[in-house]
Order: structure tokens, then C-alpha cells, then sequence
């Protein structure tokens, strides 16, 4: 896998790529649509963000690429990489419990708060790294 050139697209399977982890300086797309909603991304090699409709769904400090990114009611999946560590905020479904897997290892459950924010950290290596974030109820 290899950053997003055009910082955001739609991929055959419906998912969105997005970021670039190697630009020095910051960019962004804004309105970009996909399937009636409207996307926003600003990335760099200090942070990606990723908005829809206004709200902020996904933030990797320092900067990512994210590939094949999906969230539905359930949780969201994605694989990401990067150069260094990279930790990962991301707006869900408020006071409710998920279930964190990375690379098939079930990490941890976490809480998001009343704002629904939920933050993790990758330790990122040679190859991209398989994310799932379940909703334990669900």
C-alpha cells in the first residue's frame, strides 16, 4: 500500500483511502461527496483529519494514510499506516462500549464519552496495520 496522492478517493469496494503521511506541508480537499455525504480531509506529516458532514470522525497524530476506511452503525475497519507510532481519535456513537482489534489481536474495550471520542494508539512497522472497532452490544 502507499499514501493517497490525491489525498482522498473512493475505492471500488465503496470505502474511502485517504492521507499522506509524507507531505511537509499541510493540504486539504474539501467537499469531496460520497454517497450524499460530504467529506473533508487535511493531512500532512503532522496529522490527518478526516470530517463528514461537518463532524470530525477520524484524527491520526502524526499524519497516516488510511486505506479502505468504513464505518457503519456497528463499528468502522480500516488499515493504516505511517512512519512512527500513530494514535487514533475517532467520533462514534456517544456512552457506548467497543471492542478494538488490530491485526486480529483484540486490544482492549473502550468507552466513548458523551461526546462520543474514543482514542487509541499502533505501534506501526514495516506494513500496513488491519484496525476493527466493534460495538460490544451490537
Amino acid at each position: 500500500m502507499s499514501v493517497i496522492e490525491e489525498l482522498i478517493r473512493c475505492e471500488d469496494d465503496g470505502t474511502i483511502s485517504f492521507g499522506n503521511y509524507l507531505m511537509d506541508e499541510k493540504k486539504k480537499v474539501n467537499d469531496f461527496e460520497v454517497a450524499g455525504d460530504i467529506y473533508k480531509i487535511k493531512t500532512f506529516c503532522e496529522i490527518t483529519k478526516l470530517e463528514k458532514n461537518g463532524k470530525m470522525l477520524l484524527e491520526a497524530v502524526p499524519g497516516a494514510t488510511i486505506h479502505h476506511f468504513s464505518v457503519t452503525e456497528k463499528g468502522a475497519k480500516f488499515s493504516v499506516e505511517g512512519q512512527e507510532d500513530i494514535q487514533v481519535t475517532m467520533e462514534l456513537e456517544p456512552e457506548q462500549e467497543y471492542k478494538i482489534i488490530i491485526d486480529d489481536v483484540n486490544v482492549g474495550k473502550v468507552k466513548t464519552n458523551m461526546a462520543g471520542k474514543v482514542n487509541f494508539s499502533m505501534e506501526v512497522g514495516n506494513s500496513p496495520l488491519a484496525v476493527k472497532i466493534e460495538k460490544t452490544n451490537a
